[in-house]
């Protein structure tokens, strides 16, 4: 039967989850696709057509520095003036090849970004979750009207292009590559270079588009960072291909090299930083000139830019732009739902008339027809308030003299672009303040019962269960008003559906029932025990500085919250306990600044953040005193855990043989797997040693990872004791008269307990390092020494905590009249204080941060993904991935009921153990949901703030899955640790007694 704590904890997980889902559903909204399909009457688009087919080359993460004749100084020795055949050429063919600096459109991952390519339509925030798992494209798109023109169309790379077009590509000119294998740098291009040559030399009549989509630069960025031979490498392998592809192409084939993104300073991508959204274009035509120069155009239409650290602007395009340029120059339809423009120097030649003025007329024609068609469907109202605008802004098209005509048609064009960005910004305040109150209503339900926790009830448990029960039926309740009250107000509620407003029914009537049953009564007490360091770090969320700095700011108030404890120190009636909490305090304090010294910079740090976490800002890899200190920390570990429990002598039974055996091989094989990975990644040993590497870490993985999961497991749950029990039986004389028999003598049997002043502490933190061990095998090498440090501040606490409750005691029983009485109720009872919850949840966020972590897409450490298999492998990747990000808060949640369990005896009998425990574990909840409330909020006022998507809504997804890791650590915790821990002492001391 699940215990009523267990219930309590998952109903309130439910509706932490219910005011999640409906803020996120009215923050992050999806664009609507049509699917429409575009035409063009007689020859409108083959007039302007140049080419009957078309190469186009992805190089995977091919920055616009990589390419560019001007890079930026100092120039690098490893990806600048590589890849030199794109300049060259256009030095020498001016009319016939162009080089372009192309925006790409964040999230910048690539199945976002082919999605932009190929329909020319702009991605929204939240698309990319999609990147582990794609789903097929049917609105229109380049590939769609190749095909419906009788053409074909090949692939030679990334599967990813399979995955969106499952039924486009000619079998036999379909090569299809796994695209998640980073730690593979030349399978997919050796696939790429040798499937596709062919074909463009051999077969160049049988398809009309053929697509290579190279990985290795890519993977080398992930694996290794930009600043590295092995870029160099890559790099020159591409220029040798690309020279090979030139010289294959015949004249009627048109080639287009790009890169899907960039990537930053360290090779990862996915943000919106310049250098992951400054991509590379080239386009060169073997034949017919592209331009030339019929027409002076006006620099209006011909944006440039200066990419980060050159001095040279260059020529900037919008990614998407290559759509309908791509579409013309083959003589097709441009795809429906493009909000791309068309290339003006590429169409810049007479073509009875002006090239230019033709392509961007049926360009800006295209677009019209789609803003028509968007305003007449189910979400047309979007555009209600921007149709003046674009109205009189296509009326200016159509009006415009014929030197004004190109300039007017590229604004039309461009404010299309910027309305329709903004569009996809907007939001559902509707859904918004749903899920406000559902979380606001879930932080006060949480507090009357953490209130009504503390309050001594000697029958808290029947009290708890009948007001959890009667809460439960306002929420069934609650469901059924909100869907009957849903359809009279449907068409009040718009962008709201059925299921939106029976969750907020039920969410709202369960919490709000739970609290004015539980409500505590407001005193004086209560307002002295304000959690300040609480409400200063939620207010940080208002200010974007602050969110920026906050690794540094949590450094601050973690050892600012230091202060309660190290006053009581200094007044503790006895020196020992004086020792104790400043000495363990000062333990604390000094782990948590090493932890700081572990850093992952965000881009907007860089000039006053310097990385520690890998060995430079451009490269991946662990540095040189991590792979020093990594080794040597796994073995201290379980060392240091049992010196510890051997302060209480708890280190007994089930810890000698886990602590020393099963703990150490665990950390050893986690710690081992990631100097292999380090090895690997170096390719200083060749591909013959390279595969044993990959073997040898993948067999390390699964295996400490099974002895954790299922053998630790099991193990401890069938034996979690951490005691020994010795029997010693004495003989005493009633006699002093050595000549009475020992027969007639008394015998006497003394029983010893070793660790029964820790007998549920102990257990539970053996509990706590069968999860510290996977954690520590899903984190790199310098994460690993930050996790033992966190450890090791964990433990200080406690140590903290549980002398800080003796001061108390002592000093309660020098005030009573009955000092011995009062020391024995002190014992039984466990009182919990939020400010001991407040230096372990700051702690969760500071060890995030110091395994290398920021809530930015860009700081996911994708290597994970890559533990078990060589590719992604569902659902193993995504759980190592979701492991590495928010393992530190999952522990520090499990960990909550050690607060309660520490140095806690079994005899006599503790008073409310169960329901204290659950008060720890709803204290952690509180901290991370009112700082998921603050995010929230701050994000919805803040929503039009230039940096609302770089900044204030990444922060809040963080703090959203930052309490759903937190509630799952108290879950496991509370209702399946404490229990089993509990029922195992209580039935051995039974038995004793």
């Amino acid at each position: 039967m699940v215990s009523r704590e267990l219930r309590l904890l998952i109903w309130l997980f439910l509706i932490h989850c219910v005011g999640i889902y409906l803020f996120t559903k009215g923050f992050l909204l999806s664009r609507l696709s049509l699917s429409n399909r575009n035409s063009c009457a007689h020859d409108a688009c083959t007039s302007l057509a140049t080419h009957k087919r078309a190469v186009i080359l992805v190089i995977d993460a091919l920055r616009f520095d990589f390419i560019s004749d001007h890079p930026p100084e100092p120039p690098s020795p490893y990806h600048h003036n590589v890849l030199t055949l794109p300049q060259e050429l256009t030095a020498a063919h001016p009319n016939h090849s162009f080089i372009f600096n192309a925006h790409a459109d964040p999230p910048t991952t690539t199945l976002q970004r082919i999605k932009g390519l190929t329909t020319g339509s702009l991605p929204t925030f939240v698309d990319v979750g999609e990147s582990f798992a794609g789903s097929a494209i049917y609105e229109d798109s380049l590939l769609h009207q190749v095909v419906a023109a009788g053409r074909k169309v090949a692939l030679a790379g990334d599967n990813t292009w399979v995955t969106l077009f499952p039924d486009f590509f000619d079998h036999n000119m379909s090569f299809p590559f796994d695209s998640f294998n980073v730690e593979e740098l030349h399978t997919v291009d050796e696939g790429v270079i040798s499937n596709l040559i062919p074909l463009v030399e051999n077969h160049s009549k049988s398809w009309g588009l053929a697509i290579g989509h190279s990985l290795g630069v890519d993977h080398a960025g992930h694996r290794v960072g930009p600043d590295h031979p092995v870029m160099k490498t890559k790099l020159e392998q591409m220029n040798d291909f690309l020279a090979e592809v030139v010289r294959a192409i015949d004249e009627d084939t048109l080639l287009v090299l790009l890169g899907d993104h960039g990537m930053d300073r360290t090779g990862n991508h996915g943000g919106d930083s310049a250098l992951e959204t400054m991509s590379a274009v080239w386009v060169y035509s073997k034949g017919a000139a592209l331009s030339q120069g019929s027409t002076s155009l006006p620099s209006s239409i011909l944006p440039t830019t200066v990419f980060p650290g050159e001095t040279v602007p260059h020529r900037f395009i919008q990614q998407i732009d290559l759509v309908p340029t791509l579409s013309l120059l083959l003589g097709l339809p441009i795809p429906f739902n493009n909000l791309g423009s068309v290339i003006p120097e590429l169409f810049n030649r007479h073509v009875g008339g002006p090239g230019v003025h033709k392509a961007l007329e049926l360009n800006a024609d295209q677009i019209k027809q789609y803003l028509d068609t968007y305003r007449a469907s189910p979400s047309g109202g979007e555009l209600d308030g921007y149709w003046a605008e674009l109205s009189d802004s296509w009326l200016s098209t159509q009006t415009a003299s014929s030197d004004d005509s190109l300039t007017a048609s590229m604004e039309f064009n461009y404010l299309t672009l910027s309305t329709c960005r903004a569009l996809w910004a907007q939001f559902s305040l509707i859904l918004i303040s749903a899920g406000l109150a559902v979380i606001a209503a879930s932080i006060a339900a949480a507090y009357c019962v953490y209130s009504f926790l503390g309050e001594d009830a000697k029958r808290w448990d029947e009290l708890l269960e009948k007001r959890f029960s009667s809460s439960l039926k306002a929420g069934a309740t609650g469901l059924a008003l909100g869907g009957i009250a849903y359809f009279p107000l449907q068409n009040l509620l718009e962008g709201v559906h059925f299921h939106h407003a029976i969750l907020f029914g039920g969410a709202i009537a369960s919490t709000l029932t739970m609290t004015f049953t539980c409500r505590p009564s407001f005193d004086r007490h209560l307002m002295t025990s304000i959690p300040v360091i609480l409400i200063l770090h939620t207010l940080c969320f208002a200010s974007n500085s602050f969110v920026i700095w906050e690794d540094r700011i949590v450094l601050f108030l973690c050892i600012t919250s230091l202060v309660p404890s190290l006053l009581t120190g200094f007044t503790a009636p006895t020196p020992r306990l004086r020792y104790r909490i400043l000495g363990f305090s000062v333990l604390f304090a000094v782990c948590v600044r090493l932890i700081a010294i572990s850093t992952i910079c965000r881009e907007e740090q860089h000039l006053y953040c310097a990385v520690t976490f890998y060995v430079s800002p451009t490269s991946s890899s662990p540095p040189v005193l991590a792979l020093l200190l990594a080794p040597p920390v796994a073995f201290a570990m379980p060392y240091v855990i049992r010196r510890v429990l051997g302060i209480s002598k708890s280190d007994k039974g089930l810890a000698v043989l886990f602590l020393p055996w099963i703990l150490t091989f665990a950390l050893i094989a986690g710690t081992a797997f990631w100097v292999l990975e380090w090895a690997h990644s170096t390719e200083f040993f060749g591909d013959g040693i390279n595969s044993w590497f990959r073997l040898t870490r993948t067999v390390l993985a699964r295996l400490s990872f099974g002895v954790a999961v299922f053998g630790s497991i099991t193990l401890w749950w069938t034996s979690p004791i951490c005691l020994e029990i010795q029997t010693e039986i004495r003989e005493e004389s009633q006699s002093v008269d050595a000549r009475v028999p020992k027969s007639q003598q008394d015998q006497t049997t003394q029983v010893t307990v070793l660790g029964f002043s820790n007998a549920f502490g102990s257990p539970y933190l053996v509990f706590w390092t069968i999860f510290l061990s996977v954690v520590w095998q899903c984190t790199q090498l310098t994460g690993q020494v930050v996790l033992g440090l966190a450890t090791v501040a964990l433990l200080a606490h406690l140590e903290v905590v549980d002398s800080v409750r003796d001061v108390h005691g002592l000093t309660d029983a020098f005030a009573s009249s009955k000092p011995s009485m009062a020391l024995d109720l002190h014992a039984l009872k466990r009182e919990l204080s939020f400010s001991e919850v407040v230096p372990l949840a700051l702690l969760a966020i500071h060890t995030f941060h110091g395994t290398g972590h920021q809530p930015t897409i860009p700081a996911m450490q994708w290597k994970t993904a890559f533990m078990f298999t060589s590719t992604v492998s569902f659902p193993f990747s995504q759980l190592t991935v979701i492991i590495n990000t928010l393992g530190p808060h999952f522990l520090i949640g499990l960990a909550s009921p050690l607060l309660v369990l520490w140095n806690l005896p079994p005899l006599p009998p503790p008073r409310g153990l169960v329901s204290s425990s659950l008060r720890a574990g709803l204290g952690f909840m509180l901290y991370f949901t009112i700082i998921l409330l603050g995010s929230a909020t701050c994000a919805t006022v803040l929503r039009r703030h230039l940096m609302v998507w770089k900044i204030f809504a990444p922060r809040y997804m963080f703090a959203a899955v930052s309490v759903v890791a937190i509630d799952i650590g108290v879950v496991v915790g509370v209702g399946i640790g404490v229990s089993r821990v509990r029922e195992r002492i209580e039935k051995i001391f039974k038995a004793m007694a």
